[in-house]
């Protein structure tokens, strides 16, 4: 690890404490205690961490979607955010390495024709998609014939993807298993179309922050503390990424 020079504490606790951002729509790395309000999940253990290395407080910021985060990095409301890597949202922000990564796929109704990944970029097919998400901007870029239908958030994409009959819902796998439990006779593509690099990041501008911030996830990937506490956590569906 990075010293903790003078100039990494002005850069990742500006205010005396380590603001952390979080997403809360992400499951598998947040939840929050339905009686206190209280927010954990592996995300707020490893900003808990980086805090304890730093020796100081730890103050958790949480948004609903991981757009809210990403667009709240210029507004200086946060000093490390976890979410996914994304070339649009490296514009502003200085990603770590990824530390875990979900694998992205589709879920297709009962008797739809779509039988893998490939089949689903096709002309006239309609792609329910959380708007903002990392796999919505993987697929902005990437698909040729297929329409995105955008909707805020899983739960009214799966809503919208129902109600209006779209040929498919694309979302995290783990995500996906609870919407078929609701979708009798649906189906979950094999593979996927792309994996989710969840990391850390800082706002653009706080280059040793940045630095010190990078050797961190490298160092908790290598020894073990990312694994631990996805287990300590009871969460499945994620994939730690090995170290660099």
């Amino acid at each position: 690890m990075s010293e903790t020079s003078p100039d990494v504490l002005s850069d990742l606790a500006p205010t005396g404490k380590l603001r952390v951002g979080i997403n809360l729509s992400n499951f598998l790395l947040t939840s929050t205690d339905p009686a206190s309000g209280e927010h954990g999940g592996v995300a707020v253990d490893l900003g808990k961490e980086l805090g304890r290395r730093l020796d100081v407080p730890v103050a958790i910021i949480a948004y609903p979607n991981p757009g809210a985060l990403a667009d709240a990095a210029t507004a200086g409301a946060w000093d490390v955010g976890f979410l996914a890597a994304e070339p649009e949202r490296a514009k502003e922000i200085d990603f770590t390495a990824a530390y875990v990564e979900i694998e992205a796929t589709y879920l297709v109704p009962p008797g739809s024709p779509l039988k893998s990944i490939a089949d689903v970029d096709r002309v006239g097919v309609r792609i329910g998609v959380p708007i903002k998400t990392a796999y919505e901007l993987f697929l902005s870029r990437n698909l040729k014939q297929a329409k995105l239908v955008h909707e805020k958030g899983s739960d009214k994409a799966f809503t919208r993807y129902v109600e209006d009959q779209l040929d498919a819902l694309a979302g995290l796998r783990p995500r996906l298993i609870v919407d078929q439990a609701k979708q009798h006779g649906s189906r979950i593509l094999d593979g996927n179309f792309t994996a989710v690099q969840q990391a850390a990041g800082t706002p653009k501008g706080r280059a040793a922050g940045a630095r010190y911030l990078r050797a961190f996830i490298e160092d908790i990937k290598q020894s073990g503390l990312v694994a631990e506490t996805i287990e300590a956590n009871r969460v499945h569906g994620l994939s730690v990424v090995a170290a660099i």
